[in-house]
């Protein structure tokens, strides 16, 4: 179905990753991608289930807008091991205008359909998903 304020289609296998991802952790991440041609949200890479937050972070790339899904597992203060599925918007401001544009305008929508996210990291600059900053969310 499209997006109806940009027009852009969510192509099923986003879904299917993202359910895979949350009932089975098959992955660690997940990058999704606009497709200018097909005018559709895509996969763009799969990180294993060992894989890392240095390796998710090394897989967005520095000039160009994604969207991306991260199963953080960490520790709480009471020593309970948990894990929080974490949704990001990655415009750097490098990225050309109209991308970031197109990023902005389809998020929303993009992240009605992954249903389970429980928290949102925008960043436009690597400092603003460190590590740090996404642990804190977890509280």
């Amino acid at each position: 179905m499209a997006n109806s304020s940009s027009g852009l289609a969510v192509n099923d296998e986003c879904k299917v990753k993202f359910r895979e991802l949350k009932s089975r952790r098959s992955f660690r991440f997940i990058v999704f991608r606009i497709d200018d041609t097909d005018m559709e949200i895509k996969v763009d890479r799969l990180g294993g289930p060992n894989q890392g937050y240095g390796d998710f972070t090394d897989s967005l790339p520095a000039n160009e807008c994604r969207y991306a899904i991260y199963d953080l597992d960490f520790t709480t203060i009471e020593n309970c091991q948990k894990s929080k599925i974490f949704f990001f918007s990655w415009s750097p401001d490098t990225a050309r205008t109209r991308s970031k544009m197109l990023y902005a305008s389809s998020k929303d929508r993009f992240r009605r359909e992954l249903d389970g996210i429980q928290c949102e990291i925008q960043a436009t600059d690597p400092s603003e998903m460190s590590l740090d900053i996404v642990r804190s969310r977890t509280n």
